[in-house]
């Protein structure tokens, strides 16, 4: 019906019909054909169906809703790497079913990549440059250009002007926003059925190969971030540190950066209470 009407304001505004009134003689006679030339996909009202009702004409046509998250509770299965079974959790509706704001995660992502950055990069200006203070030559009488030291930038060896000195590139982002990136990342990776929450991390032994099976069975998965909870197990640790598709991070550590950097989220029942707990702690202002 949206094309049909926006078909109708169009012959309106060429023709200058009175195609308000739906009893207008020519009224479905040029709509049908600006439909049938325009290639308007509609479902229209022939003329031997029924004039069209003036109420469903002045209907005002709504964009389709575009949040995707609802605050809902999720219930998510709880397994481990042997992929048994060991009930169900709850997830928070307010922290992993948020409406996806891909400018919030851009946001947050520039601000830690800036964040991180060293800021170390250094040059020398004239004071700084080893050499001489001594005038090259007399200001006159030479026939050359007049030079008062040989540290300035025109000479090699000199100092360089206008150059990086260490300082901090960090930008300033406020913590609902921050707060509000990891939100989004985590209903993200549960929207797409890549977050799986494991009742513990412990491994068996510090076998590369255990961790290599275990991730071996995941379905299209390439990239492995485990978080747990609490101080991260020595032998999960020496398990995973010589592999490159999986990392291992406190739940204290989980940021908006690493989530992106790995296809398949994992973890702990009590990293997701730690997270909770985390989202829902007032915000020191």
């Amino acid at each position: 019906m949206w094309n049909l009407a926006r078909a109708a304001w169009s012959l309106g505004r060429a023709r200058r019909l009175p195609l308000s009134d739906p009893l207008h003689p020519r009224f479905h006679e040029r709509v049908l054909s600006l439909v049938k030339h325009r290639g308007l996909s509609t479902l229209a009202t022939l003329p031997n169906e029924g004039v069209i009702s003036p109420e469903l004409l002045g209907k005002q046509v709504l964009p389709p809703d575009r949040v995707i998250g609802h605050y809902e509770d999720l219930v998510t299965r709880v397994t481990n790497f042997h992929n048994e079974d060991k009930g169900f959790m709850i997830l928070a509706g307010d922290v992993f079913d948020v409406p996806i704001r891909k400018d919030i995660v851009h946001k947050v992502v520039r601000w830690q990549l800036a964040k991180r950055q060293q800021g170390t990069h250094s040059t020398k200006t004239i004071s700084e440059v080893s050499g001489t203070g001594r005038k090259p030559y007399n200001q006159k009488g030479t026939g050359r250009a007049r030079h008062g030291t040989l540290r300035g930038p025109q000479f090699r060896g000199g100092a360089t002007m206008h150059g990086p000195k260490p300082r901090s590139h960090a930008i300033k982002l406020q913590k609902k926003v921050r707060r509000l990136g990891l939100k989004i990342a985590l209903s993200a990776r549960i929207g797409e059925g890549k977050l799986v929450v494991f009742e513990d991390l412990e491994v068996p032994s510090h076998k590369t190969k255990n961790i290599v099976n275990y991730v071996s069975q995941m379905e299209n998965t390439k990239k492995v971030l485990l978080v747990d909870g609490g101080p991260i197990d020595d032998n999960l640790k020496f398990a995973t540190r010589n592999l490159h598709y999986v990392n291992v991070l406190p739940s204290i550590g989980l940021n908006v950066y690493s989530i992106l950097q790995h296809d398949t989220l994992v973890m702990t029942q009590d990293a997701v209470n730690r997270i909770v707990e985390r989202m829902h702690t007032p915000i020191n202002r």
